[in-house]
């Protein structure tokens, strides 16, 4: 061998041991968090799989869904919270399911076509207000009757809910759309605020209908006993005397419909294996200040009952809670979004955000104001009793929300599982730190 050819040689071995030592480095540091992509993988498969049904809300897929999370708290070493004798909390929750056509009349006429998409119950009234902007101020019992584009139907369902309206209509000229309406859940024994039903009519229905009529809507229904199901564990820390970190997500979503299987990958499977994989890797590290909760939901996706059971039937008192994240649609990254951050709703209202940030958190405020994102989480039944509470997510608009699209195969797994890795460090240096997070002045939403 010549010398330029050992030299070449010795280059190439170094390289290859720069290299081999390199990816040592980086597996030790995925070790020590133990977020591996496969990991992540196998979870996110598991809870998509046809097997889960979609894991719809208030059912028996729910409960299994939430049965697998407390396995894996368990393997992960957490406990029962103090009190509790499992790690499942058990909603009593009445399922109103519709049993035939709508009836919908508006100034004393019969409206055909008239279809209702969500919000059975009683019979409701309330006096038209015909708007095509999704800011226009509602009066509160209004029957909204909206002509604007179908992109701000989101925007005004979340104005008028705010504002007390009694129904919302939107125009939809689709006649050969024969699905059902989603079924009502309501929790059984938790004081409900009604809530507003929306109703797709076709435009030709619409005429020269004006602000001021009577509106009347009547559909029938039956009520069934039902419940919905959350999985808690528990990370205990050094010092009883600290206040908790509560980390949850939802685990449910719209189950089985006529056109198939609606898997939920991220909404919110995504969010769940981020609560597993931070419970496993908070767990292994060494202990810890703060105890840590871990929360998956069950009943998000009808209304935040999950999360306001556990605000109204909380294991531990609230205020040993020093604040909460939630974790949803983490699957994907967004286009608004700087490479690699997640998206804090709410992050103006405290000063969480800025302090995960000054821990390593890749973080960015909420593009999308008008979506009402922090109202529309479950964070929002804890922020509401005054926790400190916030929801990360990736592509929170992403286009398969809602559709059977949001399947396996439209996540980005290696984001999703740089994101969860990245949020150890931060949450660990929280959890042992002795930092109150704080909303700032008219943060706090009201109840």
């Amino acid at each position: 061998m010549t010398s330029s050819i050992r030299a070449a040689a010795a280059l190439l071995l170094a390289c290859a041991t720069s290299a081999v030592a390199r990816e040592s480095i980086a597996q030790d540091s995925v070790r020590q968090d133990t977020v591996t992509l496969a990991s992540v993988r196998a979870h996110e498969r598991f809870l998509t799989s046809d097997a889960m049904r979609g894991r719809g809300s208030a059912t028996a897929d729910e409960a299994l869904a939430a049965a697998y999370v407390a396995a894996q708290f368990e393997a992960a070493g957490l406990v029962p919270v103090p009190g509790m004798t499992s790690y499942i909390q058990s909603a009593p929750v009445i399922r109103l399911r519709v049993t035939g056509p709508t009836l919908l009349t508006i100034g004393g006429a019969a409206m055909p076509g008239a279809r209702l998409a969500s919000g059975a119950g009683p019979a409701v009234t309330g006096t038209l207000f015909v708007t095509d902007k999704a800011g226009a101020k509602i009066p509160r019992g209004a029957a909204i009757l909206f002509t604007g584009p179908a992109a701000k139907h989101r925007a005004i369902y979340s104005a008028a809910s705010k504002a007390g309206a009694t129904m919302l209509m939107i125009v939809d000229d689709s006649p050969a759309d024969t699905t059902p309406p989603r079924d009502t859940v309501r929790l059984a024994d938790t004081p409900q605020r009604a809530r507003m039903a929306m109703v797709a009519i076709p435009a030709a229905a619409v005429g020269k209908l004006k602000s001021g009529a009577a509106v009347t809507l009547a559909t029938p229904f039956v009520e069934e006993k039902a419940a919905t199901t959350n999985a808690i564990g528990f990370l205990p820390g050094t010092d009883p005397t600290a206040k908790l970190l509560l980390l949850t997500a939802h685990l449910d979503h719209l189950g089985v419909q006529d056109d198939g299987i609606c898997a939920g990958a991220n909404d919110n499977a995504s969010g769940t294996v981020a609560v597993i994989e931070l419970a496993k890797a908070l767990a292994s590290g060494p202990k810890l200040k703060r105890g840590v909760m871990f929360v998956a939901y069950g009943g998000e996706e009808a209304g935040l009952l999950g999360s306001r059971y556990f605000g109204e039937h909380p294991p531990v008192p609230l205020d040993t809670i020093a604040a909460n994240v939630e974790f949803e649609m983490i699957g994907a990254q967004d286009p608004k979004l700087p490479k690699g951050a997640l998206m804090m709703t709410g992050m103006e209202r405290s000063d969480l955000g800025a302090t995960m940030t000054a821990q390593g958190a890749k973080l960015a405020a909420d593009p999308y104001l008008d979506q009402h994102f922090f109202e529309r989480s479950d964070n929002y039944s804890l922020a509401v009793k005054g926790i400190v509470a916030h929801t990360l997510s990736g592509w929170a608009t992403v286009p398969t929300y809602h559709t059977k699209d949001d399947n396996f195969a439209s996540i980005d797994l290696i984001f999703m599982t740089d994101a969860i890795r990245s949020l150890v460090t931060p949450l660990r240096t929280l959890a042992n730190s002795d930092v109150q997070p704080a909303w700032k002045p008219n943060g706090k939403p009201k109840e």
